[in-house]
């Protein structure tokens, strides 16, 4: 039997899963009853909502990371073992989506976070020979991150209150069973038959940038 985790730990699972079904704004006190701990426990270990909704990002961000690492690192199997128990990444997923609709700058953050963390890994991927390498891996890293959290933003029923974590699941392995195929097609074999259109695009820039007006010996 798994042994009964700390109350730290507690709170940060209950409020991960909590803050998904009611939103961000959900009462700490359902955060403490859920985790089976009083209110002032959680300000005893976090300080405040937003301490509590950091730490929330922090183990998303943890989660997401390890998730995609070990992909990276174990391939075509790890991949197929994480798709089959997709369901239990649901509280995560609604905790993401919460904070994506709440907008402001915690959200910008996070979206700058995962960026930053999919970098790392998808550089990883590039050494371990899983993924070819980019001539702008930044700019790779967080154009794959937005049209992810664009397109869960977009199709995730949740704009109602509350989200229902009970039907999260059953609907994260069906829209994870529609897109993965498509998505590994276009990622695998490429949309475009050759680069004439990224060639073209790059020279345009470049030519763009050169012809760019100069302040240099302009009058100060």
């Amino acid at each position: 039997m798994e042994p009964t985790p700390p109350a730290e730990e507690r709170i940060l699972r209950a409020a991960l899963t909590r803050f998904a079904v009611d939103g961000l704004g959900a009462p700490l006190r359902a955060v403490a009853q859920d985790a089976g701990v009083s209110a002032g426990l959680i300000i005893h270990h976090y300080g405040s909502r937003e301490k509590l909704l950091e730490a929330c990002d922090r183990r998303v961000l943890e989660v997401t990371r390890e998730s995609k690492i070990d992909v990276m690192s174990g391939g075509s199997g790890t991949m197929l073992a994480q798709l089959a128990e997709i369901e239990r990444y649901a509280p995560v997923i609604g905790y993401v989506l919460r904070r994506l609709q709440a907008g402001g700058s915690l959200a910008r953050q996070l979206v700058d976070d995962f960026a930053a963390d999919a970098l790392v890994y998808l550089e990883e991927g590039t050494a371990a020979g899983l993924l070819n390498p980019s001539r702008d891996p930044e700019a790779r890293a967080r154009a794959l991150t937005q049209m992810a959290l664009g397109s869960l933003l977009l199709q995730l029923p949740a704009q109602r209150e509350p989200l229902d974590l009970t039907e999260l699941p059953a609907w994260l392995r069906s829209y994870s069973e529609a897109l993965f195929a498509p998505l590994l097609e276009i990622y695998s074999v490429p949309l475009l038959t050759d680069t004439s259109m990224l060639d073209a695009y790059l020279a345009a820039a470049s030519e763009g940038d050169s012809a760019a007006p100069t302040t240099e010996g302009a009058p100060s």
